[in-house]
């Protein structure tokens, strides 16, 4: 295979109600079939009129953004000072829902297109028609990556190829059978079209010629393949963000252990998720509630009866009990690992004159 990326230029500013396909045909007769067109989201918004109007400068146009940011959220994934992480409605994870402030007038802010698909569909039907070339059309846009610096175009909307390369099933040189090999060869197509675009050189377009998986007969399923099901998102919230959903869940675990005794295997698995984290390197016994009696009701007064759990938040200064589990201020953590098993639990107060900070009943 050998491509190669051409730059379209002459395009020249774009506004509302345009015409993409001419102003594209119009500065690149040279197209032929099978040219994949990158296409900056940018200019598919202007001439669909994605805009808002909103103050040049000020505090006013601090708030006007957030009102845009907050229409065009379905969800916030995390949240750092002024820098917003969400999801968009169209399932896209990305900074500031996309909304662009640059190569546009001060007192107006572009979004991103409503149907980024409908629109590379839109325009690789305007070609084929009007123009008769068959090319395949990605509308691309840049994004941060998580657990890396910078920045990289990839594709919001895709019309006349598959946007993913599914190579499962394949065998390599080796003899190995390929088990999870999908390469998202529009992301990768986007990229490169942005090496010749820039950002600051008004090229919107380029063309990406040599790319054999380039067309198909009908326009495929889209970008839409590329966003991540929720279920299997491992990812789906900031840090900070997880840790608050997840008290938040703790707070409305149950008040008590309930009258069915907790599966033992249940205990294991909810103490065996948390420990490492806890206590790196640290083998824990489920203490059974005779054990936890005799070791402790008869030597701390006023321990409480009803403590017939297995974990104390620190242990009582007159026993010395090295097989209990202690897990201090992470006793919400365990008990919410509790609950994912389902088993019930309860916070109980300290025995009387102990340093214990809280003991957990199941």
């Amino acid at each position: 295979m050998r491509l190669e990326i051409l730059p379209v230029p002459g395009i020249g500013d774009v506004g509302e109600g345009d015409d993409l396909a001419a102003l594209i045909a119009t500065a690149a007769p040279w197209l032929r079939d099978g040219d994949v067109l990158v296409v900056t989201s940018k200019i598919v918004s202007k001439a669909e009129g994605r805009l808002v109007d909103v103050p040049a400068d000020g505090p006013e146009r601090l708030a006007a953004r957030d009102e845009v940011l907050a229409a065009e959220t379905a969800r916030v994934v995390a949240s750092r000072g002024a820098t917003r992480i969400v999801q968009t409605h169209h399932g896209f994870v990305m900074a500031s829902a996309g909304i662009d402030a640059s190569n546009v007038d001060r007192t107006r802010l572009v979004l991103l297109p409503k149907d980024p698909d409908a629109s590379a569909r839109a325009l690789r039907a305007a070609m084929g028609e009007r123009y008769g070339v068959d090319v395949a059309v990605i509308v691309s846009d840049t994004m941060g990556r998580p657990w890396r610096n910078g920045l990289t175009d990839v594709a919001l909307g895709v019309a006349g190829m598959s946007a993913i390369r599914d190579h499962r099933g394949e065998v390599d040189p080796y003899g190995n059978e390929l088990q999870l090999t999908e390469m998202a060869v529009v992301d990768e197509l986007a990229g490169a079209g942005e090496l010749i675009k820039g950002k600051c050189d008004q090229v919107p377009v380029a063309v990406v010629r040599g790319y054999l998986g380039a067309t198909r007969t009908d326009d495929g399923a889209g970008a839409a393949a590329l966003v991540r099901d929720a279920a299997m998102d491992l990812f789906s919230l900031g840090t900070a963000e997880a840790r608050t959903a997840g008290l938040r869940s703790a707070a409305t675990l149950a008040d008590g252990p309930g009258p069915t005794p907790a599966d033992p295997e249940a205990v294991r698995r909810a103490v065996a998720a948390v420990a490492d984290v806890v206590a790196p390197g640290t083998a824990f016994t489920h203490v059974t509630d005779e054990e936890v009696r005799a070791g402790l009701v008869a030597t701390v007064p006023g321990w409480p009866e009803r403590a017939t759990g297995l974990v104390l938040g620190a242990a009582p200064t007159p026993v010395d009990r090295p097989d209990l589990v202690r897990f201090g201020a992470d006793l919400q953590r365990l008990r919410t690992a509790l609950a994912a098993e389902g088993v019930p639990s309860a916070l109980l107060p300290p025995p009387a004159g102990s340093t214990a900070s809280a003991c957990l009943a199941i």
